[in-house]
C-alpha cells in the first residue's frame, strides 16, 4: 500500500509539527502583507508556507495552492514557470539587505563575514537563474 507523498513527508512529532504549522502561518501572513508592502516579498513567504504546510497539515497545504489569489504563487514556482521579477528583486534586496547588516554591523564575526556572503551569492545565484514569470 502507497502512502501519498504529503503523508509520507508530515512530521510525527506533534511539538515539531505544531511549531512548523505555525511557521506556515507565519509565513502566509509576511506573504500577504508583501503583496501590499513593496519591502517584503510575497512568493519566498508562501513557498515557505507551502513547505511547512505540506510538513504538517495535508489541508491548509491544499488550501493554499488551491487559494484563488495566493495559490498562484505557489503553483506558478512548482510548475516550473518561475518568480515574477518584483518577486526577485524584492527577494534578493531584502536578503542582501538582511545578511549583510548580519554579518557587518550585527554580529561582526569572521566567519560570518565570510559564510553570509557566500550563503547569499549561493541563493542570488539560485533566484536569478529560475524563469522569469510575466505577470498578466
Amino acid at each position: 500500500m502507497s502512502v501519498p507523498l504529503a503523508e509520507q513527508k508530515r512530521i510525527r512529532h506533534p511539538l515539531l509539527r505544531h511549531l512548523v504549522f505555525a511557521c506556515g502561518w507565519l509565513s502566509v501572513v509576511l506573504g500577504v502583507v508583501g503583496i501590499f508592502l513593496p519591502v517584503l516579498p510575497t512568493t519566498p513567504f508562501l513557498l515557505l508556507a507551502a513547505a511547512c504546510f505540506v510538513r504538517s497539515s495535508s489541508r491548509f497545504y491544499q488550501w493554499l495552492i488551491h487559494h484563488p489569489r495566493l495559490g498562484n504563487y505557489v503553483i506558478y514556482y512548482l510548475d516550473g514557470k518561475g518568480m515574477p521579477m518584483r518577486a526577485k528583486v524584492y527577494s534578493l534586496a531584502l536578503m542582501w539587505s538582511v545578511m549583510l547588516l548580519t554579518a557587518f554591523v550585527l554580529v561582526p564575526r569572521p566567519m560570518l563575514q565570510i559564510l553570509l556572503p557566500l550563503t547569499g551569492l549561493g541563493v542570488s545565484i539560485y533566484i536569478l537563474r529560475l524563469p522569469t514569470l510575466t505577470l498578466k
